[in-house]
């Protein structure tokens, strides 16, 4: 695989390794107090919904870890071994706890009594997006599924390939 392609990749990965930390030290905790300053009601919902998403930023570290440690086998030109499945297996694992914490969300939201400053635009539009995360991590996780199956194929195809050869 291209050396130069792996190393931006990589570089892509750190970044939003880091702003994925950043965001989980700094940014959902300053913006959970500063929601609840502005409107004390939320107050019971900002440690839990500020947990759960800090949590899905980590599913989404981990997940990125899996795709260095996956490109790392590229590069060596190891990504048709079994190691390879743990690790399509992490990111499959990964997306899956995102998408119950999503799914988590939304039927809290569906459910409670979320109180709202103005008219409940916020709780609808919070509902809108959960059930939109859970319906594109179970898209992504099926889809890595998928992938996994292909890997499998072809690790097997390059097994009988040696044999030959």
């Amino acid at each position: 695989m291209n050396g130069f392609l792996i190393a931006a990749l990589r570089a892509g990965i750190a970044f939003a390794v880091l702003a994925g930390l950043f965001g989980q030290f700094v940014v959902i905790p300053t913006t959970a107090a500063d929601e609840v300053d502005r409107f004390p009601p939320y107050a019971p919902f900002a440690t839990p919904y500020s947990t759960v998403a800090i949590v899905g930023v980590g599913c989404v570290q981990v997940a990125l870890v899996a795709v260095w440690m996956l490109l790392t086998m590229a590069q060596r030109d190891a990504i048709f071994t079994p190691r390879a499945f743990r690790w399509v297996d992490v990111i499959i694992g990964a997306s899956v706890v995102a998408t119950v914490l999503a799914l988590g969300v939304a039927g809290h939201l569906t459910i409670a009594e979320v109180p709202s400053p103005d008219d409940g635009m916020d709780v609808e539009s919070a509902l809108v997006a959960a059930t939109a995360g859970v319906a594109v991590g179970a898209a992504f996780a099926m889809l890595m599924v998928v992938m996994r199956s292909l890997l499998r194929k072809a690790t097997s195809l390059q097994a009988e390939m040696a044999e030959v050869v």
